[in-house]
């Protein structure tokens, strides 16, 4: 029964061909039998965050340098919406998860570029069914982004309807914050509007005041107000020099001030001859 119940032996010739034809079709055989056990080996795909990427690098430069590890099957580089420049973060999957751990733990704190480079391996059971969502398109730059728009020339309707609908937001969300019983006071969009009307007023009481000031107006007004103005307004600009002047009082005030001059004394010399 022991004899009975062991292996059969296994032929040479099913291992080894003596002849160079058969030979050559045993290896096209086993090459075919390799193939189709590793397409049934189903590899788990492995994503790697990297962080801290230099600005100039894209996702061609970024596909390029990665694919030396191993087979980069997804790529996802982190854009602004407003501007489409690189946020300096990205992610990239692996066809296998034993590439993406080694790549995490080799290029983590790795100097690339005058910059430490962080990369991290995300489990799968954190990566969102949506991380590479239409990464496979070619990106584009905005034609329109946010900043323009915001900055763009705005005609004097279309502020006021831009005033109109802020107020109409504060005005809203004061009302939600009494009925909610917050005692909280702002400034908000209609203080900055009365401040800056308070600003356009006290500009144009200060031009009326300097009307006419200037000696090259085309008629000057000579009235004994605007004269004084003139002459305070000189005064207030030599006070402003850092130069210092010394003003000498009239000929007459010093001699009243220093009094008869004395004369001189005759010797008595001369009145003995």
């Amino acid at each position: 029964m022991a004899a009975a119940a062991a292996p059969a032996p296994v032929s040479a010739s099913s291992l080894l061909a003596l002849e160079p034809r058969l030979q050559r079709e045993f290896q096209q055989k086993v090459q075919r039998v390799r193939k189709n056990r590793a397409a049934q080996e189903e590899l788990t795909p492995g994503v790697v965050y990297v962080g801290r990427l230099p600005r100039g690098l894209r996702e061609p430069q970024i596909h390029e340098y990665f694919e030396q590890f191993g087979r980069v099957t997804r790529l996802r580089l982190s854009r602004s919406k407003k501007t489409g420049a690189s946020k300096g973060y990205g992610f990239i999957e692996f066809e296998s998860d034993d590439v993406a751990k080694i790549v995490a733990d080799t290029m983590n704190n790795y100097l690339f570029s005058e910059r430490l480079l962080k990369c991290q391996f995300i489990s799968p059971e954190r990566v969102h069914e949506n991380l590479f969502k239409n990464s496979n398109r070619i990106f584009l730059k905005p034609s329109q982004p946010a900043v323009r728009r915001y900055n763009k020339i705005r005609s004097l309707v279309q502020k006021a309807k831009m005033t109109k609908r802020l107020l109409r937001k504060e005005k809203l969300l004061r009302k939600r914050l009494a009925e909610k019983g917050l005692d909280y006071d702002f400034p908000g969009f209609a203080a900055q509007k009365l401040s800056i009307k308070g600003k356009r007023v006290k500009t144009s009481k200060k031009s009326k005041l300097n009307v006419s000031l200037s000696s090259q107006d085309p008629t000057p007004v000579c009235t004994p107000a605007v004269l004084e103005r003139r002459k305070a307004a000189q005064v207030d600009d030599d006070t402003e020099d850092n130069e210092i002047t010394f003003r000498l009082p009239p000929a007459n005030v010093r001699n009243a001030a220093q009094g008869p001059k004395k004369q001189p004394r005759r010797s008595k010399l001369k009145k003995q001859k």
